[in-house]
């Protein structure tokens, strides 16, 4: 039988819909098209696609139990490897890593692993009621600091050896950058409470509303008896352009304008969380996160648009997400780039509540010079374009890097110019028994490359408790 060129369409909201609600706009696979999509893998010997997993979950063999009908099986395969199947089913860009490299795409539409992996996440959600099994403890306590998707999954590797493991989170909800920085139409939060309870019934302990570095140290820790530590605090400081104007009412980092929707709700009109809703809003960035800011205030009631100083061709953010943004209607000014922000001021009434609120953007028109160091086309101003755009919003989606406060409050941990905490192959760092791993090191990165960075500490913090 001929293989299906392409890969199965995966089923999706209307957009005239969707962009009015926070539902998830991914439907996924029903068991009769997962099937069907399971059908295209040519189970190659070399395995090519294992390699651009950073967990290097096994593929084929999980897929090979999907074309059988046998989804639990191809659940417990995933689960060997992820603790976060139905999140990395969901988030991950597959597209630039296990399907990059999969032979189907040779020549025509690689393997929808990501779209089979989320089905099979779903449906063990779905309809498995069995708890996973606690492994006996073996002596040994680690405290993992943060309860992002690096965190998440050095916890659960350290679980299932027996370790007993207690995550420290700053907020109070854990989730990490899954609750606080992804929106509910992209990942619904079920999803990632669900993957924290399964981590708990494996014996992982959840304290929230803990600063590490404020309510208690790293060396404190050690004092308590933890014997390891694994750092995946994240990086949530926003960075900026240092433009006039970024401190007027209605400028938002993505960090914020997302946390509030996201973590405090603030999309439910009846939050008591203050949002801005309706108006223009300008999204600056082109990454992944701009397009979560963008959507989401589209949601809130907002004509956005998205300035961003490159080309289209050279958005970071995933093919699918940019298609998705430009299905709901959003703007994309490429080729431009912020000088200034304007707001309202009446000198004759400074008790005016309008006051100090956004009113414009000044932009300048850019084009398209040499390379830079990573290969994309350095945006070059072109002088004497600049023009001006009303807006009440603006969301500044530049990145993040690192919070300082462990680094300021942990003798001997060592950091690179950007705040990252520097870690050897195996995430140890300068500190004896300090691991690190995920964004804290890296800066913002995917949710898949923080996974595979958690795993990699947990397997080395393993080998050196095991001694």
């Amino acid at each position: 039988m001929a293989l299906d060129p392409k890969k199965h369409e995966m089923p999706t909201q209307e957009p005239s819909v969707r962009a009015h609600n926070f539902s998830e706009v991914a439907l996924g696979y029903t068991a009769e098209i997962a099937v069907e999509e399971a059908k295209r893998c040519l189970n190659c010997k070399n395995r090519p696609c294992v390699e651009g997993c950073p967990v290097n979950i096994s593929i084929p063999d999980f897929i090979m139990c999907v074309k059988e009908g046998d989804f639990e099986g191809a659940y417990k395969v995933i689960n060997q490897s992820s603790s976060l199947p139905a999140v990395c089913g969901r988030v991950c860009p597959q597209e630039s890593q296990c399907e990059s490299k999969c032979t189907m795409g040779i020549r025509m539409e690689p393997v929808g692993i990501g779209r089979l992996e989320r089905f099979v996440a779903d449906w063990h959600n779905a309809n498995s009621t069995a708890a996973p099994e606690k492994p006996a403890s073996n002596g040994h306590k680690v405290a993992v600091v943060g309860s992002g998707p690096s965190g998440l999954t050095c916890a659960g590797d350290l679980a299932k050896k027996g370790y007993e493991v207690t995550i420290y989170e700053a907020l109070h909800t854990a989730g990490g950058v899954l609750v606080y920085g992804i929106p509910e139409f992209r990942l619904p939060k079920a999803i990632v409470a669900k993957e924290v309870e399964t981590l708990k019934a494996l014996g992982v302990n959840v304290m929230t509303n803990v600063v590490i570095g404020k309510t208690l140290t790293i060396d404190e820790l050690f004092e308590m008896g933890y014997e390891a530590v694994f750092v995946g605090s994240g990086a949530g400081l926003p960075k900026f352009m240092n433009i006039e104007g970024e401190g007027l009412k209605g400028v938002y980092s993505a960090n914020e304008f997302l946390t509030r929707s996201n973590l405090m709700k603030a999309f439910n009109p009846e939050s008591p969380t203050p949002i801005q809703r309706g108006g223009k809003v300008i999204v600056v960035g082109g990454g992944n996160v701009a397009m979560d800011a963008a959507r989401t205030a589209l949601r809130l009631g907002g004509d956005v648009s998205i300035v961003y100083r490159r080309s289209m061709e050279e958005l970071p953010a995933r093919k699918e997400e940019v298609e998705h943004a430009e299905e709901e209607g959003i703007e994309f000014l490429t080729l431009n780039n912020p000088v200034k922000i304007n707001g309202y001021n009446n000198p004759d009434d400074p008790r005016d509540p309008k006051n100090g609120f956004v009113t414009s953007m000044e932009v300048i028109r850019m084009e398209l010079g040499e390379p830079d160091e990573k290969g994309r086309r350095r945006p070059i101003e072109v002088p004497g374009s600049n023009y001006t755009i009303d807006c009440d919003t603006v969301i500044m989606s530049l990145g993040t890097s690192p919070n300082p406060l462990i680094k300021d409050t942990t003798k001997g941990l060592e950091v690179n110019s950007h705040g990252g905490i520097i870690v050897n192959e195996d995430g140890l760092t300068s500190k004896t028994g300090v691991y690190a791993g995920g964004d804290a090191v890296t800066g913002a990165a995917t949710v898949i490359l923080a996974m595979g960075a958690g795993k990699t500490a947990a397997k080395a913090i393993d080998e050196y408790l095991s001694k």
